[in-house]
């Protein structure tokens, strides 16, 4: 049995997030999604993220097997919503970001326990809501989201046809 488990990512780990990263944007691109094809996210991404105590390594033994984010800040692009609205809007929430695994963990479910283990550290951090968004043709994404038990909850806009993302929501 491997030893499973999450971990703040440190600098050390940016050549591993970086190799996951440009493995899932080959991935979306074979999907036929655009999303990520612009090269985001960067390396200074990810150093911010772990520079602000935000970043997450999912670790299967002592190999980083995937990474995502966690912020606490709100998020200027979820302001507005189109075609829908966010349940809760008095309330604080996290939001979790560029999660990915590296391409020999996939279909082991560890995004499941990835996303699982990043709600729970929210918890622990005190919080009760969580949103997520995605581009319209990432279906795994989507399909991840979902049976995390978030639901739809609109459109949101980043600027430009492209970068339209479907926004979902998870409320403890």
């Amino acid at each position: 049995m491997s030893l499973i488990y999450l971990r703040h990512a440190t600098q050390r780990d940016l050549p591993s997030i970086m190799t996951i990263i440009h493995e899932a944007q080959a991935l979306l691109k074979s999907d036929g999604s655009p999303q990520w094809q612009d090269g985001y996210p960067t390396e200074k991404v990810f150093q911010t993220d772990i520079q602000r105590n935000e970043c997450f390594v999912l670790m299967v033994n002592d190999q980083v097997a995937g990474v995502a984010t966690l912020a606490h800040d709100p998020q200027a692009n979820y302001q507005n919503i189109s075609d829908g609205h966010w349940d809760v809007t008095d309330q604080p929430y996290a939001t979790i970001h560029r999660l990915a695994l590296a391409s020999e963990f996939r279909g082991m479910h560890l995004s499941n326990y990835l996303m699982s283990n990043l709600i729970s550290i929210g918890v622990e951090q005190g919080m009760q809501n969580f949103r997520i968004d995605t581009h319209a043709m990432n279906k795994r994404m989507q399909g991840l989201i979902k049976s995390a038990g978030f639901h739809y909850c609109g459109m949101i806009d980043k600027g430009d046809e492209v970068q339209e993302r479907l926004g979902y929501e998870l409320n403890l």
